[in-house]
């Protein structure tokens, strides 16, 4: 079984929705799930941002593309081709500003290619990365889940979704900057979250 490990905090080490990702991957692996780790640190080694080269290079057939365009959509081939060979992906979450991270943006960006990841045909779109459960470590200041102002769980349902993956489960971690005792009792829920999410 091969896990993908996505990381989206800018907070590096300190990072609580980089750890909790991390937790739930050695969850899997304790509960004998054998296979490869592969980790994508987007704070570390941001994704560059879809513009209008980007997009240039994309569109032009890949017989014509300048050797500055190869590598741009080179850069993208590599993200797609980690989450295709994935049977599980998990998603390091922080909520800045009432979304998600805009290296994480970045990188749905990149992975979300027509014909490639999805497709769209008579009935509609159909998603293409079938067969993946996702587990996303969602992590915020406040307290925002099942609100209006939650944005985020929504947002990555939507699109996940829309490009395949339908099993989606969550672990949040919230009101993290209200206090030693509410971030202290989040954190052990969202552990307990974990062990009813991979179990």
């Amino acid at each position: 079984m091969n896990i993908l490990q996505v990381n989206s905090s800018a907070r590096g080490a300190t990072s609580v929705s980089s750890q909790l990702a991390a937790d739930i991957v050695q969850k899997l692996l304790a509960e004998g799930t054998n296979g490869k780790v592969v980790l994508r640190d987007l704070g570390r080694t941001p994704h560059p941002v879809l513009d209008e080269a980007a997009l240039q290079a994309l569109f032009t057939p890949e017989d014509a593309r300048t050797p500055e365009q190869q590598a741009r959509v080179a850069l993208d081939d590599a993200l797609i081709a980690e989450i295709q060979a994935a049977d599980v992906v998990v998603l390091g979450v922080p909520t800045y500003n009432f979304g998600v991270p805009v290296q994480l943006k970045n990188w749905i960006d990149a992975i979300a290619r027509a014909r490639v990841t999805f497709r769209y045909t008579e009935n509609g779109p159909q998603g293409l990365l079938t067969g993946k459960t996702v587990y996303v470590a969602a992590t915020r200041g406040g307290v925002y889940r099942g609100t209006p102002a939650d944005t985020v769980e929504p947002y990555l349902r939507n699109v996940l979704g829309f490009l395949g993956m339908q099993d989606v489960r969550f672990v949040f971690a919230e009101g993290l900057a209200m206090g030693e005792e509410a971030a202290g009792a989040s954190l052990a829920a969202a552990r307990q979250q974990i062990e009813a999410a991979v179990a």
